[in-house]
């Protein structure tokens, strides 16, 4: 019926630290399964404590415990080796064939490094706030580290490329998101542009307070932003505010879990927003009920198939 499936999973370069130990152990504690990666650095120990959850995991302890780890983490990011996994993402991609697409990742934009990967948002709201040099000085070693990726990901052979994402505009701001997060779309997609490649990002939250930034961004497509019910902006104001932008919707989330006639309804509302506009998919890049995928796809797939034939006659 059309629908692509789109893998992450497989990149187009593997990280390696030479001059950092990498210690991961499984144990169980009250039958809880916890995964806990311990990195030796020569200005001390750093570790982290996930709990596996599907294909996804919980963070138990960030990586980040207070200001005597800043050294530490410039020393492992800056040791951070990036070598190219083409064979393998060329591979994954030749699996999927016609039905698929293999995109490739550029990592977390710097500052969303610290925020989300390193300290998690209380902590780093406390830092910047109160070691705002350290935080920079972490910041630019992130920004050293994702330039050294670009090389590899221009020279790959793939084609469309998700930086970063999950911005929280209720914490971080506008003003943040122009000054940190703007400027490295900027770069990522000059680089990619190059070699005929795509660059996107993930905004699943609420996007209105940010919408002309995002407007007058590099990015070629803004990915997963969900439509009202769930966040601030209907799908038609999207269209208003992104007119040289392909936008990829996350399906509503809420949508899910309403009737199969609700749900067909929503399809066909979503597809008239964006009738006129040049590049819209319409994806679904959160969880589905488990008891309710299969029919919901159908019916999604089945509306839209309808829907088109009936704008083509």
């Amino acid at each position: 019926m059309g629908m692509c499936i789109v893998d992450r999973t497989v990149n187009v370069f593997v990280t390696h630290t030479p001059d950092v130990k990498v210690v991961t152990t499984k144990y169980a504690e009250n039958a809880v399964e916890l995964v806990r990666t311990d990195y030796e650095t020569p200005f001390g120990n750093l570790h982290t404590l996930h709990q596996p959850a599907g294909f996804t995991f919980w963070r138990k302890k960030y990586i980040f415990s207070g200001p005597e780890d800043y050294k530490k983490l410039i020393f492992l990011i800056d040791n951070e080796r990036y070598e190219p996994n083409y064979k393998a993402h060329i591979r994954a991609q030749e699996l999927l064939g016609d039905d698929g697409l293999a995109r490739g990742t550029i990592g977390s934009e710097p500052l969303q490094v610290l925020y989300r990967d390193l300290m998690g948002a209380e902590q780093f709201g406390l830092e910047w706030m109160d070691h705002r040099d350290d935080c920079i000085k972490l910041y630019e070693a992130c920004v050293r580290a994702v330039r050294r990726r670009y090389p590899v990901l221009a020279n790959s052979s793939a084609e469309v490329f998700n930086y970063g994402g999950n911005f929280t505009v209720e914490m971080m701001g506008p003003k943040v998101f122009k000054e940190y997060y703007m400027p490295h779309y900027a770069e990522a997609a000059e680089l990619l542009h190059r070699t005929g490649k795509l660059i996107g990002s993930h905004f699943d939250g609420n996007c209105k307070l940010i919408a002309q930034l995002l407007a007058e961004s590099s990015l070629d497509y803004i990915e997963a932003f969900t439509p009202a019910p769930d966040t601030d902006m209907t799908l038609a104001d999207a269209v208003a505010a992104w007119p040289n932008k392909a936008i990829w919707i996350n399906y509503p989330s809420s949508v899910h879990l309403r009737s199969l006639d609700q749900i067909a309804k929503t399809t066909r509302d979503l597809l008239e927003a964006a009738k006129n506009h040049p590049g819209f998919v319409v994806g679904i890049t959160e969880d589905m009920p488990e008891d309710r995928w299969e029919q919901n796809l159908l019916t999604i797939m089945e509306t839209m198939g309808a829907y088109c034939e009936r704008e083509d006659t």
